[in-house]
């Protein structure tokens, strides 16, 4: 007990002693610091802030809006719904950006390096790769086209960087390594993009759709997803490698879409191939009347009468390239051409053999 009145008297003996005054001090005159001097910036610096200057002007924010209807007065309003990044084409106004940006907005403005805000229009997207192309409708002089390069030649530990708008903040530049190459994600589809690129450089949301450059300023993957359980950058994003974009970005453009070449099958799952004995590919349920793969002569697994299984074919390699699924055929013909012949491995019961087809349409 009286050990806490002592702590009491204490307390209030402090809380109502006098305050602490400032001591009265001789009249100071303060001046500035002197500046020290550096010397120039390092060489790393002075690329950095060359690719900053040089492709940031290409470097677009792309803000999606949709329309809202109020429960009450039952009237329309338009409000944000999404921001993301994108970049310069050509000069015809075409900006490439990501799918998932614009998707589910019903109207698109992209603001250019200069501030200046253009209504975009939606020319084509391939939600299979996640690639989208706008255009809007703006001066020349104001679109400058990035520097298109090269994904097959990259090596893992190179330099790069990115330039986007995460948390809509415009006009951010960070710096990185190439962490790995061939990495698998998923796109929006839930089809499997290959080749993708990992970097280290910070990818945040907002990110999405910009350019991923190397240290020539050149374009070489487009930024599209993180992996981060918070959300955030986690040193750990990836790219679109630029010779997909390069190959799709023409075929958006020219048909508005992307058609994908096709030999007019339909697939097992592969667990049935591996209860049929089958090898590891496409096994073949149906195959279309009048379909390239039906003028080639392939067969599907069918029943006889019996319900006995009649052995079909099974594709397990396109122009030599092995495939392991149906999506790995998927992938590997959308990089021909319709009308463009591909030799086919099949086996049938045991038996390999080659055929030639002529790739028909997808639609």
């Amino acid at each position: 007990m009286l050990q806490r009145l002592l702590t009491l008297t204490l307390v209030a003996t402090l809380a109502t002693g006098p305050s602490v005054q400032a001591q009265p001090r001789p009249q100071v005159q303060a001046q500035p610091r002197a500046i020290a001097p550096r010397g120039a910036l390092d060489a790393e610096e002075m690329n950095n802030i060359g690719v900053f200057k040089r492709v940031s002007p290409s470097v677009v924010h792309i803000t999606t809006l949709s329309v809202q209807r109020d429960f009450f007065s039952l009237r329309t309003h338009e409000q944000p719904s999404g921001t993301g990044t994108g970049f310069v084409w050509d000069g015809d106004g075409h900006i490439v950006t990501n799918f998932h940006v614009i998707q589910g907005g019903d109207r698109a403005t992209v603001t250019l390096a200069d501030q200046s805000s253009h209504p975009a229009r939606l020319v084509g997207a391939f939600p299979d790769r996640d690639i989208a192309v706008l255009r809007i409708e703006a001066p020349r002089d104001k679109l400058p086209a990035i520097a298109v390069g090269s994904s097959r030649e990259l090596q893992v530990g190179q330099k790069v960087y990115a330039i986007g708008n995460p948390f809509g903040l415009d006009q951010t530049l960070t710096t990185g390594i190439v962490s790995a190459l061939n990495r698998e994600i998923e796109s929006v589809t839930r089809r499997t993009i290959k080749g993708a690129i990992q970097t280290d450089a910070a990818i945040n949301p907002g990110n999405s759709g910009g350019p991923l450059l190397d240290s020539a300023g050149r374009l070489i993957g487009v930024n599209t997803a993180i992996y981060s359980p918070s959300g955030a950058s986690a040193g750990i994003g990836f790219a679109i490698p630029v010779d997909e974009v390069n190959r799709i970005v023409p075929r958006l453009i020219r048909d508005g879409r992307f058609i994908r070449p096709a030999l007019g099958v339909s697939a097992g799952a592969p667990q049935l191939a591996q209860a049929l004995g089958a090898p590891k590919g496409v096994l073949l349920v149906e195959v279309s009347s009048g379909s390239p793969a039906a003028a080639a002569g392939l067969k599907p697994f069918s029943y006889d009468r019996l319900r006995r299984i009649v052995q079909g074919d099974v594709i397990t390699a396109v122009d030599g390239q092995a495939v392991a699924d149906l999506d790995d055929m998927l992938s590997l013909l959308e990089t021909r051409q319709i009308g463009e012949k591909v030799t086919l491995t099949v086996w049938r019961a045991g038996q390999t053999r080659k055929v030639v087809a002529v790739l028909g349409s997808s639609d």
